[in-house]
């Protein structure tokens, strides 16, 4: 009787298994390789689209396609300063496109926290705090300061061989999985 109700909860719940299956692989490929790549997140983000209209027709659509261009959002600032790779962002996106805007917010919310946990690990592994408070602070001044979002991209692509990279899709996965636990969506 048990593993009935265990089955049928997997079998309601499939599209949060599918998410989180994508999820472990980006994270894995993005510690190993400190990339998201294209092949995981353009069809995730497709087939979110197209789940959305199977389960909600052109209104479930457009609430997919508002969580998809809200993770993409939510992190392009971020991306244009240097602050993680245009997969991480994809991959935000691609969660939004399957779970939408709130759930997004969320995960978002909740992926801050433990990427800035493991932000903090990391350098305290590295034992360099002055130099990754230094760069914290280039990078935050930068935002601010230049204008023009060409010149944030060069600047970051040029900083980018020298700085500690944190693999974001390792906390976002950690975040999601945890966020879609708490909320009881996967029985």
């Amino acid at each position: 009787m048990e593993s009935t109700n265990l089955v049928n909860g997997i079998v309601a719940h499939w599209h949060i298994w599918v998410v989180s299956i994508v999820l472990v692989v980006a994270a894995v490929i993005d510690g190993w390789k400190l990339k998201v790549p294209n092949w995981i997140t353009f069809p995730m983000i497709a087939t979110g689209w197209i789940y959305s209209v199977a389960t909600g027709g052109m209104e479930g659509l457009g609430w997919s396609l508002l969580g998809t261009f809200f993770g993409l959002g939510l992190l392009y600032g971020i991306y244009m300063v240097g602050g993680m790779g245009a997969g991480d962002v994809k991959l935000l996106a691609g969660i939004g496109a399957w779970v939408h805007a709130q759930h997004t917010w969320n995960i978002f919310a909740t992926t801050a926290i433990v990427g800035g946990i493991m932000a903090l690990l990391m350098v305290a592994y590295s034992g360099r705090w002055k130099k990754h408070f230094q760069q914290f602070n280039m990078l935050i001044g930068e935002f601010f300061e230049v204008k023009d979002p060409e010149a944030l991209f060069q600047r970051a692509a040029e900083r980018k061989p020298r700085m500690y990279l944190l693999p974001y899709g390792i906390p976002m996965t950690i975040a999601a999985l945890g966020y879609f636990a708490f909320q009881g969506m996967y029985f």
